[in-house]
């Protein structure tokens, strides 16, 4: 794992040490490796990703298909099984939807403590989901194999759920929050488990996205939840922030098309009035692509992409709404307590989240009495506050689960 700069500093490869343990052993213990998949089907033609019949009266939650199937997420299949479960939830626009959840069980027995895991696999293509790449159909799993092998290692059962859809709405927050939740709904069906089980939401980066707007979501969408505990770093919270700080920049501006196609997807904008001639070809290029190994445009602007008329893109009526609604702190407030935090490596944030964003955020909870810790990591850029915050996350869900007393920051935030 390499940052811009070289290896990642000692002290976080030191704290990402039992994570990485943890994965080994799932690699190595348990028996033989499972035999791996002799046909793994992409979701854009494998028929279990496909509901049958309406869902106008179906609930959110309800599972619609479920298996069972073997994990590879290094490419090497594990000792492990997991149960995959096609559910109802609902899209940015109030509309009916299916999507699917993995649920992946600890070895040890005892209590279900759920832990809702949302990977940053920012994709505007079905093949980095990651119901496909847990299963070895891509190496878009490599980095949260180990999270996820952390998890299960404490006791821990882990869902994660395709929560951008099968639109793939990159960047869409109720699309992604609701299915968060309805994967959490689902898990706990086949689980057997009561509904009001705890569970905790950790993620990261595009991860965040969904686990903030879950959290926030969660008090009138499934107020029967019982959240004990939030973990999400990393956080984009004002979407026109993160553009302007991202714009033109060498290596993150590469997300600027990824984000402005995800987005509309979601809340039903068809860019291509508004986009310019090497806009609608930048996007045709990443219509069915990932983040992770798509296409990239170091240096990208953002009026690169759009007509004269409509760079300003902010004052435009449906852009506007888009960024509105995608404003974290505008959708409800969780329940908490609730865990922050981000890196600081240029004194304006990570090089892709404005840290300025993610302490307002934290400030903003604390006036409407959510029990808030925040940290933020100096020097750290984003790859770096990522491996930082995934040891910080299992180890405060842990607490929560364990019912510990928390260490509330909400005096220190206030004082910044």
């Amino acid at each position: 794992m390499r940052t811009r700069s070289g290896w990642l500093p000692r002290a976080v490869r030191r704290r990402l040490a039992p994570l990485l343990a943890s994965l080994a052993v799932l690699l190595l213990a348990g028996g033989p490796p499972a035999q791996a998949e002799t046909v793994l089907l992409p979701p854009t033609v494998d028929p279990f990703y496909r509901a049958a019949g309406a869902l106008d009266n179906v609930a959110p939650g309800t599972v619609l298909q479920t298996r069972t199937v073997g994990l590879a997420p290094t490419g090497t299949p594990l000792p492990v099984q997991a149960t995959q479960l096609l559910y109802r939830t609902t899209g940015q626009r109030g509309e009916p939807a299916a999507t699917v959840a993995t649920v992946i069980r600890p070895a040890t027995s005892g209590p279900i403590r759920l832990v809702s895991y949302q990977t940053a696999y920012d994709a505007l293509g079905a093949r980095c989901d990651p119901s496909f790449t847990l299963r070895g159909g891509g190496p878009g799993a490599l980095a949260d194999a180990p999270v996820i092998a952390g998890f299960l290692a404490a006791g821990f059962t882990v869902v994660t759920s395709d929560y951008e859809g099968t639109e793939l709405a990159y960047g869409a927050p109720r699309t992604s929050g609701y299915a968060t939740l309805d994967g959490i709904r689902a898990a706990l069906t086949a689980l057997g488990a009561p509904a009001a089980a705890p569970v905790g939401l950790s993620g990261f980066s595009g991860g965040s996205i969904a686990t903030e707007f879950a959290a926030e979501l969660a008090p009138d969408y499934a107020p029967e939840l019982d959240i004990v505990g939030t973990a999400a770093g990393g956080l984009p919270v004002d979407l026109a922030d993160t553009l302007a700080y991202i714009d033109g920049k060498p290596d993150p501006s590469t997300l600027l098309p990824y984000v402005f196609e995800g987005m509309a997807r979601g809340f039903g904008i068809d860019l291509a009035p508004y986009l310019s001639d090497y806009g609608k070809q930048v996007v045709t290029q990443v219509a069915d692509q990932c983040v992770f190994d798509g296409p990239k445009f170091p240096g990208l602007r953002i009026d690169q992409l759009l007509q004269p008329q409509y760079r300003d893109y902010r004052s435009v009526p449906a852009f506007a709404a888009m960024l509105d609604g995608g404003r974290m702190g505008s959708a409800g407030t969780p329940r908490g307590p609730v865990f922050l935090a981000g890196g600081n490596s240029d004194g304006i944030g990570d090089g892709v989240i404005v840290a300025a964003d993610e302490r307002a955020l934290a400030a903003d909870y604390c006036r409407r009495g959510v029990a808030i810790r925040y940290e933020e990591y100096p020097g750290a850029d984003h790859l770096v506050a990522g491996a930082l915050f995934v040891v910080a996350a299992q180890a405060f869900l842990q607490a929560a689960f364990d019912g510990a007393p928390f260490e509330n920051s909400c005096a220190a935030v206030g004082s910044q």
